[in-house]
């Protein structure tokens, strides 16, 4: 019996779900966080993002309501610049709605992969506290990964994660005037 706890133990320790968080100054957190989707959406596992400060549909969004049925993405933004210093009430209210949203659909464990994108910005930018993300992210069912995207990870968010990479900006279209467009940057 002692043999079988121990076995269970085991496959706990490796079968439990990742905790990834993607952060930085660099450009592609958001379409390595998509590509991550495709590749659990390639074996067959079901996928929801939300998208924190974002209102807009931007072209992963299209494509998963064209292509992808079981790549679930959800707005809790505007399609407006949130002042960091003072950001509106309504920005305050679409992060909350996006965090009770990301906390039931984790919860549910009906989606093996749950993104939340831009959650970072929106903790740096206090429209969200931190001790209610982190308590999404710990009492995650073992069977959820979970990723967290956007500048400014906070440390407590860092410690809990089990893979963590920084995409740095080493150069960037926007310094040489070129102009966002549809397909690179939304």
């Amino acid at each position: 019996m002692a043999a079988d706890n121990i076995i269970e133990a085991t496959l706990a320790k490796f079968n439990r779900g990742i905790v990834m968080v993607i952060t930085g100054n660099g450009k592609g957190k958001t379409t390595a966080a998509v590509g991550q989707a495709l590749r659990a959406l390639g074996h067959g596992r079901k996928v929801f993002m939300i998208q924190f400060m974002k209102g807009k549909k931007y072209g992963e969004v299209l494509a998963a309501e064209r292509c992808l049925p079981e790549f679930t993405i959800r707005p809790s933004g505007l399609d407006s610049f949130v002042m960091r210093d003072n950001p509106a009430p309504i920005d305050r209210e679409l992060a909350q709605a996006g965090l009770e949203m990301a906390r039931q659909v984790v919860a549910a464990g009906e989606h093996e992969l749950v993104i939340l994108d831009e959650i970072n910005v929106a903790l740096d930018f206090k429209l969200i506290n931190l001790e209610d993300v982190i308590a999404v992210v710990a009492n995650k069912p073992p069977a959820v990964d979970l990723i967290l995207t956007g500048r400014y990870a906070p440390p407590e968010i860092v410690a809990l994660a089990d893979t963590v990479s920084e995409i740095q900006e080493i150069k960037h279209h926007y310094a040489k005037g070129i102009k966002e467009r549809a397909g690179m940057e939304f």
